[in-house]
């Protein structure tokens, strides 16, 4: 099968991809926007969690090859089998395929109303140890969690097994690559006494992970910016691989090392000037204090069979049949409105950040004053959600101009980004009523 992508041409679904694509799991994704309550703010972005999870799916194809591509001097060969390149190939596409398969109505929008994380029974997965089991915390239940829930205790989970069967993966190899505390139960991963997971979780979930590739690239077409643009190929094209201590890990050579910079920059201000916006925020408030309601009977069940009915088309037709004020306010596309926007370190100073916080008690004494209603919001971005994490997996840059053999070093040795965006930066807005 192939479909045709606005943002990658030509996508080739095989046969055993076709049996998931096919499943009202996946099917589901059409009815789930990608950017939520953002086309209130950019039109165009209505694109679905459906197209996006192929894109992945896609990307990830084309990094293994790049990763473990044969040397190109036609000296020695590719470093892995072909039979064993050929299953984790398949495993990491369809891992990527599936890592939003658990997203609630309106993507990220809805985590609010999902159940205590025991309620999906997830506990008897064995976990990495000495680390905190994430599935017997006591804490509410993410979207990751479903789609652990959902890979391994569905109604998916036999279409998984059936359809992959014929290269010996089994659905929990697939949580496998997208949760790395879940413990492999046998060596799928490991050839020639290597451990190949590191790096295939890596193409799922990292720095440099196809899930970024395909959503920086995709959310800024369809808003209609140019920050999340990065030369997508170029990265690509060098990616590699580097074994450490008998573990395979992601790395990426010296010569992409700017435009890695740049994908990180990307991201950031994707975040800050789209996935912030100060309507996306305010509709998640609004969404977030229906919900808390106390006349709210919405909920996400922890039934994962009956989740799958659980779309942005379900939640819209529940907004419209509320009484409640935040419930029509959102159906009837009536925010509050932003009065005031204070941005952490512009300018920079302990002063200045005085005086925005002296600012802002002034504004809302003010309208406390004359009984007006406001709501006041932060919303903090981080430059990066894994440097600097114990236990985080590495990645390394290859420099191989002039060392025989190639030099690895660890990324954050060859990019000074990480210091100089150590700094998280915040918006706090001040909204009101029309």
């Amino acid at each position: 099968m192939e479909i045709r992508d606005v943002i990658h041409g030509t996508i080739e679904v095989n046969d055993t991809e076709i049996a998931i694509l096919e499943s009202p799991f996946f099917q589901r994704l059409r009815n789930i926007k990608q950017l939520g309550f953002a086309e209130n703010s950019y039109p165009g972005a209505t694109h679905t969690r459906f197209i996006h999870s192929l894109g992945a799916m896609h990307l990830a194809g084309s990094a293994f090859n790049f990763a473990f591509r044969a040397p190109k001097d036609g000296i020695g060969k590719a470093p892995l089998a072909p039979k064993d390149a050929e299953r984790f190939r398949q495993a990491l596409r369809v891992a990527a395929m599936l890592h939003d398969v658990g997203h609630g109505p309106l993507s990220h929008t809805t985590e609010f109303a999902m159940p205590l994380v025991e309620r999906l029974e997830l506990a008897s997965l064995a976990c990495a140890p000495g680390k905190p089991c994430p599935f017997t915390e006591a804490r509410q239940a993410t979207h990751e969690d479903y789609t652990i829930k959902i890979i391994l205790q569905s109604s998916l989970t036999p279409i998984l097994s059936k359809a992959l069967s014929v290269l010996a993966i089994e659905p929990i190899h697939i949580a496998c690559l997208i949760n790395e505390d879940i413990v492999c139960p046998d060596d799928f991963f490991v050839v020639g006494g290597v451990d190949y997971r590191p790096i295939l979780h890596q193409f799922v979930s990292s720095e440099i992970d196809v899930d970024r590739m395909d959503y920086l690239t995709r959310d800024s077409f369809h808003a209609g910016v140019s920050y999340g643009k990065f030369d997508i190929a170029w990265l690509l094209a060098n990616l590699t691989h580097h074994i450490v201590d008998d573990k395979c890990y992601l790395a990426v050579g010296h010569k992409a090392i700017y435009t890695f910079d740049d994908f990180l920059i990307s991201r950031h201000h994707m975040f800050l000037m789209v996935y912030f916006h100060h309507k996306s925020v305010i509709f998640d408030e609004m969404l977030g204090r229906y919900l808390r309601s106390s006349d709210c009977d919405y909920e996400i069940p922890s039934d994962v069979e009956s989740y799958v009915f659980f779309d942005d088309y379900h939640l819209y037709t529940h907004l419209s049949r509320s009484k409640n004020s935040w419930a029509r306010r959102i159906y009837h596309k009536n925010p509050y409105k932003m009065l005031a926007e204070f941005h952490s370190g512009i300018p920079s100073g302990a002063a200045n950040e005085r005086e925005q916080k002296a600012l802002q008690e002034k504004i809302t004494g003010e309208l406390k004053a004359k009984g007006v209603d406001y709501i006041v919001k932060m919303t903090t971005g981080e430059f990066s959600k894994y440097f600097g994490r114990e236990g985080k997996l590495p990645i390394f840059v290859r420099y191989d101009n002039g060392y025989s053999p190639a030099k690895f070093i660890p990324l954050e040795e060859c990019t000074d980004l990480f210091e100089k965006y150590s700094k998280n930066r915040s918006i706090t807005r001040i909204y009101v009523p029309n």
